[in-house]
């Protein structure tokens, strides 16, 4: 990563923990792009220059860790069952969960609350959806198929399930177990 990168991450990076705590103090319909840009002391141009909105700033924040589990798909074993794949994958999404539990159920239950930002949520997850069905062709015997958007579906489904039932006991159960009985009664070993 090249020194202007960096730069760009570190400012980025500020916006995004400026607003999530503005959002937490204010709450997310009260806080205005006119008073993150003022409290991270960067101009309007320049956060439109990292997000296209708002409620990109939230949804970014846990797009890298969807991002590494696509990544980890594409590194499981080829002669793995897809559903076996993709369950493993996941694991390292709820990893990054549990690595900052508090961060992590404040902004679950932001999203799951938002309207906006649920919305934007599952927009990104429908590409995340897409990216894994894709990688798990790749790995495959064949093409993209019903199968294997039925296999990215069903995982990522179990992931919603999970998180919501995490978000509602407030993080007291295990978010791992939680995706474990999910992944269990969808019967992704299985596919």
């Amino acid at each position: 990563m090249t020194l202007l990168e960096r730069k760009r991450q570190l400012v980025k990076d500020e916006l995004s923990h400026v607003a999530a705590q503005l959002i937490a103090r204010n709450g997310y319909e009260e806080t205005t792009v006119e008073q993150i840009v003022e409290a991270a002391g960067v101009s309007r141009r320049t956060f439109f220059r990292y997000f296209r909105s708002k409620e990109d700033v939230i949804v970014e924040m846990i797009t890298v860790v969807g991002e590494r589990a696509i990544a980890e798909l594409a590194t499981r074993p080829a002669g793995e069952p897809p559903g076996v794949s993709v369950r493993h994958a996941l694991d390292g999404m709820v990893g990054d969960y549990c690595a900052f539990p508090a961060k992590s159920l404040a902004l679950t239950r932001m999203i799951l609350d938002t309207p906006a930002l649920r919305a934007r949520y599952l927009d990104r997850q429908f590409e995340w959806r897409r990216e894994a069905a894709a990688a798990l062709a790749r790995r495959g015997d064949g093409p993209a198929d019903l199968r294997y958007g039925m296999i990215a579906g069903i995982a990522f489904t179990a992931l919603d399930v999970a998180l919501v039932s995490w978000a509602g006991s407030e993080g007291r159960e295990d978010l791992a177990e939680l995706l474990d009985q999910a992944c269990d009664l969808a019967g992704l070993g299985s596919l």
